[in-house]
């Protein structure tokens, strides 16, 4: 039995086609040097069908809700959207 997976933009709703150029993104915490603290990190990668089944992962229907994406999370609303 085969099924189907719908993805939607987590910006703008729009359903997810095949011949589209999809997003995905997560937040996540590092130390850009060793000793240094953490800092949160937005991270942006072309779709993957293997880590957009990953819960914390942003699915981003193309540049334009990639970068109102990043906008909310450089405002510090990254908490509410990742």
């Amino acid at each position: 039995m085969a099924f189907t997976e719908t993805y939607r933009c987590d910006v703008c709703g729009k359903p997810r086609g095949d011949a589209e150029d999809w997003w995905l993104a997560w937040s996540e915490r590092a130390a850009p040097v060793p000793g240094a603290p953490e800092q949160q990190l937005l991270k942006f990668t072309p779709w993957n069908i293997l880590l957009s089944h990953a819960p914390e992962v942003k699915h981003l229907c193309g540049a334009r809700c990639a970068q109102t994406l990043m906008d909310r999370w450089m405002r510090g609303e990254q908490m509410r959207m990742l």
